[in-house]
């Protein structure tokens, strides 16, 4: 089940103190409608009780779907510096949950879920997009490394992310979005078969496919901090 907590929250508009509902975890399977919620981007939106401006709240929760085979620890963007420890603690929770720790029963429902961590909302998004549309994440982040290479801008910087937003027809949309904030830079389309050509032909990128999928943090940010370095 999806569990949520009552928790003290503060306007950053007008400092007024209110209780609001915070999730702890989300079963998609039986709620359906918070998966919605992620993926239109309102799940977790406070509206204040004074003042009803709208903010919200980071995600510090973990997602289960096991009909889509999904279990992913979503956690603040701010928290991404952290990765490597919070990848082993985040390991350790699955362990104990659905893996080699767990009751049989639950090893059997934990064989079929792909184990992933993300930092912000749009890296969360991101995962069901690329879950909803059947690609490979890991082979999804080699495709973003192949396409920052003829982009003649693109405008890296810690806290700035590259994101999937969908799929129309055989174009990707993509955009640069503010992980903490969720502010989009900027947009743009390119074609699915940057994807294609990679499956289809994925030798050339064994090494970094190999260290991307290293751990259940997926992602190319992981390349050009902590865990790139120590790789290197």
């Amino acid at each position: 089940m999806s569990l949520f907590v009552q928790m003290n929250l503060t306007c950053p508009e007008c400092a007024e103190v209110f209780t609001y509902e915070a999730v702890g975890s989300v079963n998609a399977d039986r709620r359906s409608d918070l998966r919605d919620e992620i993926l239109e981007g309102s799940f977790q939106t406070v509206s204040c009780s004074a003042c009803a401006h709208e903010f919200r709240l980071e995600p510090d929760f973990n997602y289960l779907d096991v009909g889509r085979g999904q279990w992913i620890a979503a956690l603040p963007a701010r928290n991404l510096r952290d990765h490597l420890e919070i990848a082993a603690d985040k390991q350790a929770v699955f362990d104990l949950s659905y893996g080699s720790q767990a009751p049989a029963a639950a090893q059997s429902v934990g064989q079929g879920l792909q184990q992933r961590l993300v930092f912000g909302w749009p890296a969360l998004r991101e995962k069901l997009v690329l879950q909803e549309i059947g690609f490979d994440d890991v082979l999804w982040e080699v495709a973003k490394l192949d396409l920052l290479r003829s982009l003649p801008e693109a405008p890296l910087a810690e806290g700035v992310d590259l994101r999937l937003l969908g799929l129309q027809q055989d174009m990707l949309d993509l955009a640069w979005i503010r992980a903490d904030s969720e502010e989009h830079l900027n947009g743009f389309q390119v074609s699915r078969a940057l994807y294609d050509d990679i499956v289809a032909a994925p030798a050339p990128w064994a090494a970094v496919q190999a260290l991307l999928g290293a751990s259940m943090f997926v992602d190319i940010q992981k390349l050009f901090m902590g865990e790139g370095e120590d790789a290197a």
